[in-house]
């Protein structure tokens, strides 16, 4: 991994990465940049009518409150968010330490692709809307040289008119997909730009999407730090869906893990089978069909897409890499991190 660039414009906000820092934390890997894009979506602004679609919490966005509460688990990063000029983001002072301000998604890319070895190529995965990319592309016109592949976790191709999207707060857009739907003018330019792209579509990640068996085969995969945490966080969610109403979408978040299994699947585990079509997205600012993806043969832009996989593969991949003592945590949790701290220094 290269770095992670956070989009704060979907169901996370600009908060979420210190979570992001304190997963790399545990994970020893303090060495990766992290890189903060866009608070609002293509031509949008404060008054953003896409981001209007996610569901409020208490203090906020609703899922992004909820995973700050589940990330107080987590050991805590010497990483943190840092503005710069933070006075004009209402703190009272300005940091007294300006190399640790939050770099820009941008600058992140630009470091990355400048260090980049002769010949090397960048894999992208993609599972939020797609601001970052977009912009990235409009702004380097070296991308398409750089870029080895793209994986999207997202996007709904309907092949009936009963498969329906999952924009479930906006009920007149019945085939929009939320990645698609929170910035549909990012998805165009992505999708038109010529990179290699494989679609994870909704369809798919539904298919994995059973809180039970996932649970079922994280309590049977050793136990290593993340795994324990992450059987945590998904029982936990699973618990919310059934017991409240708010939280019904939350099998949505199951199917954004394909995506990582499927780029981390070497050996075909999973029987992956995919086919090419031509895609094209819908942005044109109304609200009951932006963000759509269509099969157009005419102007539609080839993209890999992925058709079918091993549900049961799937579910035994992602809890034995989570198992894996090759690649355990360097600081299991928050309280492992606490006795550290409260010893003494030898």
């Amino acid at each position: 991994m290269q770095a992670v660039l956070v989009s704060p414009n979907g169901w996370a906000n600009a908060a979420t990465i210190d979570v992001v820092y304190d997963l790399l934390h545990m994970m020893g890997r303090d060495d990766i940049p992290v890189g903060l894009g866009d608070l609002f979506a293509t031509n949008q602004s404060f008054d953003c009518k896409y981001a209007k679609a996610i569901p409020n919490g208490g203090g906020g966005l609703l899922d992004s409150d909820t995973l700050y509460g589940f990330a107080r688990d987590l050991p805590r990063s010497p990483r943190r968010y840092t503005a710069e000029n933070s006075v004009k983001f209402g703190a009272p002072r300005d940091t007294d330490h300006p190399e640790l301000r939050q770099p820009p998604a941008l600058e992140v890319w630009e470091s990355v692709s400048k260090s980049l070895d002769s010949g090397s190529k960048i894999t992208i995965l993609t599972n939020g809307p797609l601001t970052n990319l977009a912009k990235i592309i409009l702004f380097d016109n070296n991308t398409s040289s750089l870029v080895q592949d793209v994986y999207i976790v997202g996007g709904h191709i309907y092949y009936d008119p009963k498969e329906k999207g999952n924009v479930f707060t906006v009920p007149s857009n019945e085939y929009a997909e939320f990645n698609m739907f929170l910035d549909p003018l990012a998805a165009k330019v992505v999708f038109d730009s010529g990179l290699d792209i494989t679609l994870i579509p909704l369809g798919i990640q539904r298919k994995i999407s059973a809180f039970p068996k996932i649970l079922d085969r994280l309590q049977l995969t050793k136990k290593m730090p993340e795994a324990l945490f992450s059987r945590r966080l998904l029982s936990r969610l699973h618990n919310l869906q059934q017991k409240h109403h708010r939280y019904q979408h939350m099998d949505t978040f199951l199917g954004e893990i394909l995506g990582a299994v499927i780029l981390g699947d070497e050996h075909s585990i999973l029987s992956s089978s995919f086919q090419v079509k031509p895609i094209k997205v819908i942005a044109t600012g109304v609200d009951s069909e932006d963000g759509q993806m269509v099969i157009c043969q005419k102007g539609g832009k080839s993209v890999r897409i992925l058709e079918n996989v091993d549900t049961v593969a799937f579910y035994r991949l992602f809890a034995d890499r989570l198992g894996d003592e090759k690649q355990s945590a360097a600081v299991g949790s928050f309280e492992e991190q606490r006795r550290i701290w409260s010893k003494p220094p030898k």
